[in-house]
């Protein structure tokens, strides 16, 4: 089963205080886009990698990719002002084959596996949609002004993570509808929900976090280690 990959690599992690886009940042050895377009490199299911990066670090992008010798990167390019509009110049590029399917999956998330890769995967390749998530471990309350004002219930929440899985078909009539509407979503899968399709969940790793803040880095350093003693 094959599948190509949109990874939005656009956005400069203000959160993260590096100073510049943290893609380029050292994860032990390898920079972290380094760490994540490799999941998909290895993966023989993946037959395409589209990076969509800002225009002014395109160069210095395809450069990495030459160096580390990433030879399933056919496209980068540039994106949008938010991710939904890196998201849609990516899709843009594609044939229109009703057959493909297309994940989309975040730059800055470096340890999915491709077991969890592959259940995704099959699921929307049956089902049309299909969002990799991980049950909520904490109760979740909802505040209004400062104040709860609903318990809710934590078997019913899921905590969504990348990537996100499609049959091309579909999320290219998702995103052509948003842009007409001009509707920003909260990621992929809002899009897609809007129109009405149903989304599948696919149970992933807590181990598939999104690096986000320099705390994050520190995590991420204790994942790599405990994969490399097991």
């Amino acid at each position: 089963m094959k599948y190509t990959v949109i990874i939005p690599a656009a956005g400069q992690g203000k959160r993260m205080k590096a100073g510049h886009n943290k893609q380029f940042l050292m994860l032990e050895n390898s920079p972290l886009i380094i760490h994540t377009v490799s999941v998909f490199e290895k993966d023989p299911w993946c037959e395409r990698i589209i990076v969509v990066v800002n225009p002014s670090e395109k160069e210095d992008m395809s450069s990495l990719f030459d160096e580390w010798n990433i030879t399933k990167v056919t496209d980068v390019i540039a994106g949008g002002r938010e991710r939904q509009d890196s998201v849609y110049e990516g899709l843009k590029i594609l044939d229109d084959n009703k057959e493909l399917l297309v994940l989309v999956h975040d730059g800055a998330r470096p340890f999915v596996q491709a077991d969890s890769i592959h259940s995704l995967v099959r699921e929307a390749a049956e089902m049309g949609a299909a969002v990799l998530g991980t049950k909520m471990k904490d109760t979740v309350k909802k505040v209004e002004n400062g104040v709860v004002t609903e318990t809710m219930q934590r078997s019913q929440l899921w905590g969504v993570q990348t990537p996100q899985a499609f049959q091309f078909k579909i999320v290219m009539q998702a995103y052509n509808k948003a842009a007409a509407d001009n509707f920003s979503g909260t990621d992929d899968t809002s899009l897609v929900e809007r129109l009405g399709f149903k989304v599948h969940i696919v149970e992933g790793s807590y181990d598939n976090i999104k690096l986000t803040t320099p705390e994050d880095m520190m995590v991420a350093k204790a994942i790599l280690t405990q994969r490399k003693g097991d």
